[in-house]
This record gives C-alpha cells, structure tokens and sequence, in this order.
C-alpha cells in the first residue's frame, strides 16, 4: 500500500522518520511521500530522514517557534491558520501514486493533538483517496493535562478520518524505562507492525508473489466501516535447519517429509494467529464484536501456506463473529521470522477508551473547579494587597 505520511507534531514526526528508516531497510516502499508539521522548529530539526523541503513550520506568528505547550486548542487554532503553509508541502505529493493519507500523531500533547483532526478534515475534503489516522494514547502517568488532550482529540480524530488505527502507551511502557528509551521501543513496535501490514502486497520486480495476495484495496475495505482499529503480532524465528532437512529424505521417502513440513508449518501460523490475536494489541480489547479483521502472514514463502493462513482466518471469524474476515500471505524471501499481523477494525469494547473519557469528564470538572478558585484567591490577594499598602508620601 503506497501512503502518503504526514506526522504532526513531536511523536508523528518521529515515526514518519522511523517508517522512512523502515522502508530504506526493508525495501518495503510504503512510503511514496513523507511530510512533517510542527509548531516547535527544534523538533523538526531533530529529524533525520524527512525532506528539509517537507517539514512544516507552523504558528510562526504565534509561538515564534517555540511549540503551543501542551496545550491543543491553540494547536487546532494554529493548524486552522497556517493550512494553507501544510497544503503548499501536500501539493508535492503525487497524490494519483498513493492509495491513502496516513495522518501520525501523539494524542497527548498540544501540535499533534489539536492538528491533526484539522488537517484530516481538510483532506476529506480536497481528496477522494482515503484519510486515515495513528493516533497515539498518552501513558496514563504523563499527567492530567494529557489524558484530557488525549480524549478531546480522540473523539474528534474518530470523527475526522476514515479509520483511526490506534496505540496505546501505556499498554506497552516497561517499569523503571527510562522516557527517551521507552519511546524509542515503542516507534519501533509501532513501524514493525504497521510497516508488516501496509508493506503487504507492495511487490518489487523479482519478488516472490503470495499465493493470496494482500493488497491496498483489502487493506482499504477492511478499514471501510470506520471507527478505531487495533493491531495484533506475533513472530517466531525461523529455524535454517528447517530450510535444509528434508530435502535430500524426501527424495528417498517419496515426498513423505515434505508431509510433515506441511503440517509442521500449518501448526505453526495458527499458533502465531492466536497468538497475535490474543496477545499484546496496539490497543488492548475485547477482539469479539469486531466489525472485520485482516490476517497477514509475512516470511519466507517456503514457511507460509494457504491451509494454515485458511484455518487462521476461520478462527478469527468464529472469535470475532464477523463474516469479513479477509487474508493473505506476505512472502518476504530474505526474512529469518514468520509472523502474523492482525487488523481488527470497528472495535467497541476497549476500556481504556472508556477510561480515558471518564478522566477527561472528571478532569474537565476539576479544570474549572481550579480555574474559578485560581481566580478567587488572585482576586482576594489583589484585595488584601491593596488594604495593606501603606501610603508613600
């Protein structure tokens, strides 16, 4: 699936950086054109892989620079000024080669937050391709401030997009991880899994062929329905040995061997679907009641075979209880792992969303609350300090 990326603010910036790196290393090429926008120049100068000529500096008149300070209505206000500035780095865009926009962006802070649901809404407009989203949930320990930038923008996000495909922080941030470390595993969960999903299907001259083909249209119909989307993987280390054994006994056997390889192989995705289904997901739910799902299983082609990608795929629809169950194979010739990567779109039992409202009900409640009281003691202190005054002269 070719995308056209555009990270906004501090996080969606490094991500696009770190799908740019994904793609140089891999071959994948999902990446036909790669934008950043921000309000604070010294994160987009920390880039590394972006295009000078693409990356946005927003507010000028504004922040001078300087970022909004976590604070997403001036953000949104920001984006809704300087859109034109973003659209004059979108116009180089080859729209007619990419079969979607990928909006990136972390959900917590102000730029990224109060952005990327404005730019989304003004692509849906201007464009027929698709415009989907990667919004990323603060940790639940970044702070009140961020759980409520998180829960503003995700309703708004939702409703701006044609799919938000979600990560959850604090799902995945390790005890005692140091901020810079926990952030930089993260990115890189976040490419690996993505990267898999979108990479399907992208087949380079002289590439090895699934026998059922992944493309962007099974990608674009699975995410058809809207709503928040979670992903799921799991991966295991192919052993050379496998590749190699076999060969010569199967000649002596009669091909009896190669029955067992078969077997050994079908065994094997089905573990790795579950496991991916049932194991860490970009957003931890509940997978039944999903509207559809995807099954992608990437490796070697000698490890990957359609019985056992078919039984994953009938286990997902008996777990999920949608007949949309699409799926496919991703041979990747050079890879040492088979992995499986699911798509599970329209999900609606996720707590932490539910969570994340209801702090931002309470948190909204307790903002007001402080920002009366603040005003109150400010105005009793001006009161107080004018009673006090003694005269000059």
């Amino acid at each position: 699936m070719k995308l056209a990326m555009i990270g906004f603010g501090q996080a969606g910036g490094k991500i696009v950086d770190k799908f740019l790196e994904y793609d140089e290393r891999t071959g994948s090429g999902i990446v036909r054109s790669a934008v950043a926008v921000n309000t604070a120049k010294a994160d987009l100068m920390g880039l590394e892989r972006v295009p000078q000529s693409n990356r946005v500096l927003i507010g000028q008149s504004r922040v001078k620079g300087h970022g909004v300070g976590a604070d997403n209505e001036l953000g949104a206000e920001v984006a809704e000024e300087d859109i034109d500035e973003v659209q004059g780095a979108i116009d180089n865009i080859p729209v007619h080669e990419v079969d979607a926009f990928l909006i990136i962006a972390g959900l917590g802070g102000g730029t990224g937050s109060g952005g990327a649901p404005v730019l989304a809404k003004h692509l849906k407009r201007i464009y027929t391709e698709p415009v989907y989203g990667i919004g990323i949930l603060p940790g639940s320990d970044e702070g009140g401030i961020y759980t409520l930038n998180a829960a503003r923008s995700f309703q708004t996000f939702v409703r701006e997009v044609d799919n938000l495909l979600v990560f959850d922080n604090d799902a995945w941030r390790k005890a005692g991880e140091s901020v810079e470390g926990g952030y930089s595993e993260i990115n890189e969960e976040i490419v690996t899994r993505f990267g898999i999903l979108f990479g399907a299907g992208e087949v380079a001259p002289g590439e090895e062929v699934g026998e059922s083909v992944v493309d962007s249209s099974e990608i674009i119909n699975t995410l058809s329905g809207g709503g928040v989307s979670t992903v799921g993987y799991a991966a295991e280390d192919v052993d050379p040995e496998e590749d190699s054994s076999g060969g010569l006994l199967s000649r002596f056997t009669g091909g009896d061997d190669e029955e067992i390889d078969t077997a050994h192989t079908t065994n094997r995705i089905t573990s790795l679907v579950r496991k991916a289904a049932l194991g860490r997901l970009t957003l931890p739910c509940e997978i039944e009641g999903a509207e559809r799902a995807l099954l992608v299983m990437a490796g070697p082609p000698q490890h990957l075979n359609r019985k056992g990608i078919e039984r994953g795929r009938k286990w997902l629809e008996e777990q999920t209880g949608s007949m949309e169950v699409r799926g496919g194979d991703y041979p990747v010739s050079s890879s040492g792992k088979v992995a499986a990567v699911i798509l599970l779109s329209g999900v609606s039992n996720v707590p932490r969303i539910k969570e994340l409202q209801q702090v931002a009900i309470e948190a909204q409640d307790n903002i007001e609350e402080i920002r009366d009281e603040s005003e109150e003691n400010l105005k009793q202190l001006v009161d107080e300090g004018t009673d006090d005054l003694e005269p000059l002269f």
